[in-house]
């Protein structure tokens, strides 16, 4: 076999190694078995400021749970768990509970919101997200007596306060059905914020996977397009004008 025949036969053997080397390696992915990776859903963005929004006017874990599935504009149903740590703590935990066991498990989670109180007077809490969402960490919200709008949040300023979740509440599989009835209503009622639901906001901020440590929440200002200039303008792009034409009469 001649020089050129041997260096064409290499070129071939290499490039089917090339071809068959992701489908025998898994993508090269350590993660490869997790069910969060293979969910299509890890990437739909979060409104994580109106997640924040939706606890501070909760009159309840039920409430709260309805108003996170109109935010999130995935296909799953996200699931709630909230918890009172001690007489001072909150931890809620929004999840995926696809083997519908009723149990939050590392893998199902999509974020924690994580609440203290610091006296009679104020409140604060804070978001983190999980998995796909790992990268938003919120700043610690401070929240004062009376700026609370729902009963879930503001009954902590009450004097005769005590904590109503010392015994764990987790959506009960038998609320999937009325979530997902509730969500597809509200999508009815509002198809302008679903029209692009898998990678945009509407509202032009960065969430989900694509916010920072802080401020992922931040509004982003849209480029401009630029204006030409009808006399004069910059030291560049000046825009002149075309010659005038006179038509001479015979």
């Amino acid at each position: 076999m001649n020089e050129s025949k041997l260096r064409c036969v290499s070129l071939v053997a290499v490039a089917a190694l090339l071809l068959a080397a992701p489908a025998c390696g898994g993508g090269g992915s350590s993660r490869g078995n997790d069910r969060w990776v293979t969910t299509q859903d890890t990437t739909v963005d979060i409104d994580w400021d109106a997640i924040g929004k939706a606890y501070k006017s909760a009159e309840g874990p039920e409430d709260f749970e309805n108003k996170v599935n109109e935010i999130y504009t995935g296909s799953e149903i996200i699931s709630v768990a909230v918890h009172d740590t001690d007489a001072k703590t909150q931890e809620i935990v929004g999840f995926f509970d696809r083997d519908t066991d009723g149990k939050v498990t590392d893998s199902e989670k999509i974020f924690t919101l994580k609440r203290n109180i610091v006296d009679g007077n104020s409140a604060e809490y804070q978001i983190r997200g999980h998995g796909g969402y790992s990268s938003y960490h919120s700043p610690m919200f401070t929240i004062l007596a009376g700026a609370a709008t729902g009963y879930m949040l503001a009954r902590v300023f009450s004097p005769s306060y005590s904590p109503m979740y010392s015994q764990r509440y987790v959506t009960p599989t038998s609320r999937h059905a009325a979530l997902t009835s509730h969500r597809d209503g509200y999508r009815q009622k509002n198809p302008a914020k679903f029209n692009n639901t898998s990678k945009s906001s509407k509202t032009g901020k960065s969430y989900g996977k694509k916010g920072g440590g802080f401020g992922g929440g931040r509004s982003s200002p849209s480029p401009r397009r630029p204006t030409s200039r009808s006399r004069g303008g910059g030291r560049f792009g000046i825009t002149r004008r075309a010659p005038r034409r006179i038509r001479l009469e015979a």
